[in-house]
This record gives C-alpha cells, sequence and structure tokens, in this order.
C-alpha cells in the first residue's frame, strides 16, 4: 500500500497543484488565500498560508456546533430543550447590550419568533444550513465562546479563537474578533469525518447537518454534479471562506479548507474558491486513477 501512495505521489505530485493554485490565485490581485488539503484516504495533502489568521467569519459555527453535541452528551441540556429568542446580546468589552439586525443575517425566520421558545437542535441546524446569527449568539451564550475554543485546542486546532457572536460592534472596533487559519478548521473537520470530535451518533448527525448546507456557490461549485459536500461557508466585507469535506465517488473523502482576504466583490472571491476546488478534485481524481492503476 506504501509503494501504491508513493507511486500516485510521484505521478501526480503535489507541487504542480500548488503551482496551479497559486497561479489561479494570482488572477486575482489583491487576493490572499489559505488553502489546507488532505485525502483522508493517503498521505496526499497540500497547506498554502495554512497557518495564517484570518477573520473566521461563520467558519467559526463549526466549533459551536461540536461544543453543543459535547455539552447535550454530558447532560448539560437536551437538544430538544427551548431556548427563548431574546433579540439581545451583552458585548464582550463592557457587557453593554446590543440587537442584531435581521438585514444581515442570512436567516431573517427567527425574527418572527422573538418571545417564543425555539429546540436548540433547530437553532443548531439553522445556524449550519442558513448561518443563522440570531441562532449562533443564542447558542453561544448557551455553551460560552471560551468552551468551544478549549474543545477545539482538545482537538488538535491550537490557534483557532472563539471570543464572542456576531455583530459585537464595540468588540469588532477593538480588533477582538473571531480567527481561524485553514490548517485547524482541516483538524476540525478531520475530526468530525474520523469520528474523534464526538460520540459516533454525534459525529454522524454533525456530518449531517453540514451536508445540508443551502449556500453552495463556493467549494460545491467546482464539483461535479452530485457529489455530496459537507461543508460550511462565512464571509464578511472582503473575506469569504468554505471549508468542506468532500465525497468522490468509489474513493475516500477529502478535506478542503479554503479562506480567501482581500477581494470586496464576492462573486470574484467565490469563484475563485470555486476554482481552487476544481483544481483540489482533479489532482485528487488523478492520484486515486494513478495509485488504482499500479495495483495489478
Amino acid at each position: 500500500m506504501i509503494l501504491l501512495v508513493m507511486a500516485a505521489a510521484l505521478l501526480v505530485p503535489p507541487d504542480s497543484l500548488r503551482a496551479e493554485i497559486e497561479a489561479r490565485i494570482a488572477k486575482d490581485p489583491g487576493a490572499f488565500v489559505g488553502v489546507a488539503y488532505a485525502d483522508l484516504g493517503s498521505d496526499d495533502t497540500l497547506f498554502i498560508n495554512a497557518d495564517t489568521s484570518f477573520h473566521a467569519a461563520s467558519t467559526m459555527k463549526v466549533p459551536v456546533m461540536i461544543e453543543l453535541f459535547r455539552r447535550a452528551d454530558s447532560g448539560s441540556f437536551r437538544m430538544n430543550q427551548g431556548l427563548l429568542m431574546v433579540n439581545q446580546f451583552a458585548s464582550i468589552v463592557d457587557g453593554s447590550p446590543y440587537s442584531l439586525d435581521v438585514g444581515s443575517d442570512s436567516d431573517s425566520t427567527l425574527y418572527r419568533r422573538i418571545g417564543q421558545r425555539v429546540r436548540v437542535d433547530s437553532l443548531l441546524r439553522l445556524m449550519i444550513t442558513r448561518s443563522s446569527n440570531f441562532a449562533t449568539n443564542t447558542l453561544i451564550a448557551l455553551v460560552g465562546a471560551d468552551e468551544v475554543t478549549r474543545g477545539m485546542r482538545a482537538l488538535g486546532a491550537q490557534r483557532i479563537q472563539v471570543l464572542r457572536g456576531v455583530e459585537d460592534q464595540k468588540a469588532f472596533d477593538k480588533g477582538m474578533n473571531n480567527t481561524t487559519t485553514a490548517r485547524d478548521l482541516e483538524i476540525i473537520l478531520r475530526a468530525i469525518e474520523e469520528g474523534k470530535a464526538g460520540t459516533p451518533e454525534a459525529t454522524r448527525a454533525m456530518r449531517d447537518i453540514l451536508l445540508a448546507q443551502e449556500f453552495n456557490d463556493r467549494i460545491p461549485a467546482g464539483l461535479p454534479p452530485g457529489v455530496p459536500v459537507a461543508h460550511k461557508t462565512g464571509d464578511i466585507t472582503a473575506v469569504l471562506h468554505d471549508a468542506a469535506i468532500v465525497y468522490p465517488p468509489g474513493r475516500k473523502p477529502y478535506v478542503l479548507v479554503v479562506l480567501t482576504r482581500g477581494l470586496r466583490d464576492e462573486k470574484r472571491a467565490a469563484k475563485l474558491v470555486a476554482d481552487i476546488s476544481a483544481l483540489v478534485y482533479a489532482h485528487n481524481s488523478a492520484a486515486h486513477r494513478s495509485s488504482t492503476s499500479t495495483d495489478r
């Protein structure tokens, strides 16, 4: 098996993939990109600016999801427990109250339920599949941002920082932001896929939620139709990300994380991510064909 992987690596060198990705990035002047790619069926990996910190945007919602499952499994609360929806949160700077703007949220449904109770598992699904900020802040208030970060350290993600919820303007002005690296998100997604981020039941549920993601203009857009992708997007001004587990037919999945900053045009940034995804898929497919062709 080792010889087969070595033969594949020689036939489809990762340096070629690196050159192709860097050439594509260069077509968008001003773009800075972090990439982490790992084939979970071999030693094939590629890391570009993988340890550089980026504003995490909504990719930090994956660590929140993991902490929610961990705490629910420990008995801290039940997934079917209802939480009162109140659009008021405390700034981490001074505890002063702030509210979320429905116009800045990718999901508006929860704002019609203010004053009502909504189940934890329903909020969790909206946080991932619709990237609901209201759901996110409500759930972070439940589990605590510090605990989320501590959980990521236990998984081996050493740089990611979850400090707060969304739209805490005072914190933003002071540079107190959620941050991540491409490598850390690769570690976190690998832990979900390999069943290390929780119980077998919990990690299966995490994958199912990520597979139901509704925003698919980035990594999935660079793949052949029908290839399943469990992923989470994130974006703020001039920052656009996607972090995914890709399930190519007939072989082991791979993890791909693409973090971008410097492009204010979201469509250009999304196209850049999709193009990198297409290059990685082609490389992964060629490596697989090479390894199977040497298995005689």
